[in-house]
């Protein structure tokens, strides 16, 4: 594949001078990459032979860095010490968008331990994924993310206290290739460094709002998607930098526009990725299925809820889910529905689901773990989804199960979750329930403009 390289490849780059860094990283809580710039020559020499070590509270701090007391994991009073994240050599490529630089992924591993971290957001996915190899099934995954784009740079924004930012298009530009086409210096560069660098891009298109839109990914296996998107994110960013524009991947950045989603289309295949499992010859409402189709979206649409907030991990995730909007509000499944909260797509060996409750600013790797552990117990207990729905949902949804309506319900249906414990951990649940709290409480704690503009003057 275009941009991926091998070992012994990296090693001829940095001999020859055509690579002189080395990024290794590894999503945080966020979904963020962190990690080191290591010089190409050091990292040939000393880093794949001893490794690289980096400090815990990266698991344990919120996004602006500062370390939050309270979790079991680690804290001031264990001295937030070292762990050892392990580069996946399966991962490395070159990032071309950036001079002579090559990028690695890394798996977080306990200190003195050949044990990897468990609350590690590619822990978490790893630990899923095994339990769907002991049942002897491959997943295959894609996810749909959308960003705003704006003419302004990230410093411009900023200095206007992120107010007033101006997108980068003026009309709602759905499929629209006038407006795309004033887009694509940004958007075409990166297209093209995504697919330079290991990240297979079928298309880009412009979304149902100014300045929004999409680039999909090629499917992949589960993983290999999660650090897919997780690349596509950073370098997106990177790249409207260098060009002095600003992106954003907020699910909702401004309540007058469509808010930006993560579809997650997901499917399961036997274990060794060659036959998809959710083709058959029974008939569910509109379509034909397996067996193994049908419990898996019972099982997923059965602990969505209580999962919630791995798919919209913040208050400002929660505005998104308005009626009319594209964003799902009451938890149906239906084929080719655009209303329903688990659209099912495709036919035959294409056939999967498409959960469209997430937002772009999930981290994938907790998203997709959720939605694995989810449609897993479904497969492992029968369970049955309800008939399909026919119409519109936005009109049925009072009638209807309805996503959450905030991070504060989300947190509490997660912290009563048995079932999350059970497959994820009491110490990995306790351990994003105080991440989560930790969002609504800062959240909670500041007072927003709106505040100000609506009672300033008026109170």
């Amino acid at each position: 594949m275009q941009g991926r390289i091998d070992i012994e490849t990296l090693k001829r780059l940095v001999a020859d001078d055509e690579i002189d860094t080395v990024i290794a990283a590894f999503p945080d809580m966020y979904g963020r990459l962190v990690g080191k710039r290591l010089v190409g020559r050091f990292f040939v020499d000393e880093i794949l032979k001893h490794g690289m070590h980096a400090c815990d509270y990266l698991l344990a701090c919120d996004i602006d860095m500062d370390p939050v007391p309270g979790y079991a994991f680690t804290s001031w009073a264990k001295g937030y010490g070292d762990f050892r994240p392990i580069p996946d050599f399966e991962t490395l490529r070159v990032a071309s968008w950036l001079p002579k630089t090559a990028l690695v992924l890394c798996d977080v591993y306990r200190e003195h331990e050949h044990e990897l971290v468990p609350v590690a957001p590619r822990s978490m996915l790893r630990h899923q994924l095994k339990r769907a190899a002991g049942l002897g099934f491959a997943v295959m995954a894609a996810s749909e993310l959308e960003l705003y784009v704006f003419k302004d740079s990230y410093e411009t924004v900023a200095e206007k206290g992120f107010i007033n930012a101006t997108p980068i298009g003026r009309v709602i530009e759905d499929y629209h290739i006038l407006q795309s086409t004033k887009e694509e210096h940004l958007v075409g560069a990166i297209r093209s460094h995504l697919e330079r660098s290991g990240v297979p891009v079928e298309s880009s298109k412009g979304e149902w709002g100014p300045g929004q839109q999409e680039i999909g990914l090629r499917y992949a296996e589960a993983l290999e998607m999660a650090d897919r998107h997780s690349i596509y994110k950073h370098a997106a960013k990177e790249i409207a930098w260098q060009q002095g524009h600003a992106i954003t991947f907020m699910a909702k950045w401004d309540e007058r526009y469509a808010g930006s989603s993560c579809h997650i289309h997901m499917s399961l295949w036997d274990e060794k990725g060659k036959k998809p499992q959710f083709a058959g010859e029974e008939s569910l409402g509109p379509i034909e299925c397996s067996p193994t189709f049908r419990w898996f979206l019972g099982g997923w649409m059965k602990h969505i809820r209580e999962l919630f907030a791995f798919f919209a991990p913040y208050p400002a995730s929660y505005k998104r889910y308005v009626e009319g909007s594209f964003a799902p509000t009451g938890i149906a499944w239906s084929f080719d529905n655009r209303t329903a909260g688990f659209r099912i797509v495709g036919s035959g060996p294409s056939l999967r689901i498409e959960c469209r409750a997430p937002g772009a600013d999930a981290n994938v790797y907790l998203a997709f773990a959720a939605a694995i552990a989810a449609g897993l117990d479904g497969v492992t207990n029968h369970i049955e989804p309800p008939p399909a729905f026919e119409g519109d949902v936005y009109k049925a949804a009072s009638d209807l199960p309805h996503m959450p309506h905030s991070l504060n319900e989300s947190i509490a249906t997660l912290s009563e979750s048995a079932f999350a414990r059970d497959v994820f951990g009491e110490d990995v649940v306790d351990h994003y329930l105080h991440f989560f709290r930790t969002e609504q409480r800062k959240f909670d704690a500041v007072v927003t403009d709106w505040e100000r503009r609506r009672y300033f003057e008026m109170a």
